[in-house]
């Protein structure tokens, strides 16, 4: 059976295979347990990409299959190359315009992603990054979604968000993130080279990374509810920042 998904990959092979082509694989879930001597080349290839591995049980493999014949291993493929930090601050150089980087805390939901991917192109920013673990990655589905800004927008995927953020801010960029215990954005000088950082879609900004912002900016809530989903914020706040800017 051919692969249904142009971005799944399933069985051994296949997918020794893809890593050994330089194909990027965002995600490898592997039968837990496992670990014969072609899962065990999958794995070392998989460390060689810095990919994210994930053990899971086989009900889960054979939920995500769409061949029926996983042999216990499926890559998910990203969507779009990532690209590299410097390729940010190329685009800011290339406009001649004070660097403006979205940075996303854990966003899980593709749609948002997409979504804020589109806003940040809309608004003018350079960049977004997003971290490795515990959040999507370049999906089919985020790319749908971003309306064909994936092909403009530069999407970075680091490591560990506070490291980049303390290297971001030796190369001048201030940091602001949504949190509602925060200043009125309206409040804030947002001007210059900045990272607006947007959090989890439940839990928002991470502690860590919270602390190390240099504003925390909250959006005037006027309504019965307390809070605006991922995207909505970060269109808000990106569009505070491009107001500033116009000034």
């Amino acid at each position: 059976m051919q692969q249904v998904n142009e971005f799944q990959i399933e069985g051994r092979n296949a997918v020794i295979e893809a890593f050994r082509s330089g194909k990027t694989i965002d995600r490898l879930f592997i039968l837990d347990g496992c670990q014969d001597g072609p899962i065990s080349t999958i794995k070392r290839e998989a460390r060689k990409q810095d990919t994210v591995i994930k053990y899971v049980a086989k009900e889960r493999l054979d939920q995500m299959s769409e061949t029926g014949k996983h042999q216990g291993v499926i890559a998910v493929m990203a969507a779009y190359e990532y690209s590299e930090l410097e390729d940010i601050f190329k685009k800011a150089e290339e406009k001649g315009e004070d660097p403006f980087i979205f940075l996303l805390d854990n966003i899980e939901d593709p749609h948002n992603l997409g979504a804020i991917i589109r806003t940040a192109n809309l608004a003018g920013a350079h960049g977004v990054i997003i971290p490795k673990n515990r959040a999507v990655g370049l999906t089919a589905t985020v790319a749908r979604t971003s309306a064909g800004a994936l092909n403009y927008t530069p999407v970075v995927k680091v490591t560990n968000l506070s490291q980049t953020i303390e290297d971001l801010k030796k190369r001048g960029l201030w940091f602001v993130c949504a949190d509602m215990d925060g200043d009125v954005m309206y409040r804030c000088n947002l001007k210059g080279p900045i990272g607006l950082v947007i959090g989890n879609e439940g839990e928002g900004v991470g502690r860590l990374v919270k602390e190390k912002c240099d504003f925390v900016a909250s959006i005037p809530m006027k309504g019965d509810i307390d809070s605006l989903n991922a995207s909505v914020a970060a269109g808000v706040l990106a569009y505070e920042i491009v107001r500033q800017r116009f000034q």
